[in-house]
């Protein structure tokens, strides 16, 4: 069973989740109740005790947390895989200014657990590259990561 660090994000992740990293978001299925996991880049910690995520305003995630909230963020980073469990709920249908039809989802933490095996360390970060015009790619981060902060 991993350990309970805290009911909270310390200063280094909630620095680290302030542009695009590559999260696993964890929900459990409406359908028939298995778990549902997604891949997320725009995520962003408001603050020690919330998270927030754009997702695309069609994802069955939305349908997922309207059942049952609870949902694992698991964050790869700083030499340490990290497990964020709280409660999910969409807090706006379409994030405004974007482009792009994204629902803005937001995660208050209830508890933050190192899962990283006994002597794991992570020695580098997660590198993504987005296959699409990088332009555009530009112009929708800005506007997500605007979005997010409001």
């Amino acid at each position: 069973m991993a350990e309970q660090v805290s009911n909270q994000l310390d200063e280094n992740l909630v620095n680290f989740l302030q542009g695009e990293r590559i999260v696993t978001l964890a929900s459990i299925d409406a359908e028939n109740g298995s778990p549902n996991i997604l891949c997320i880049s725009w995520v962003l910690a408001t603050d020690s005790t919330t998270l927030r995520l754009a997702i695309d305003g069609r994802s069955k995630l939305l349908l997922n947390i309207a059942k049952d909230d609870r949902v694992t963020v698991t964050v790869l980073g700083l030499g340490t895989a990290t497990a964020v469990t709280g409660r999910a709920k969409k807090y706006v249908d379409k994030l405004e200014g974007c482009a792009l039809n994204m629902a803005g989802v937001e995660i208050k933490v209830e508890a933050v657990r190192d899962v990283m095996f006994y002597g794991g360390k992570l020695t580098n970060e997660l590198v993504f590259d987005k296959t699409y015009d990088k332009a555009l790619a530009e112009k929708y981060d800005a506007e997500i990561y605007s979005a997010l902060r409001k």
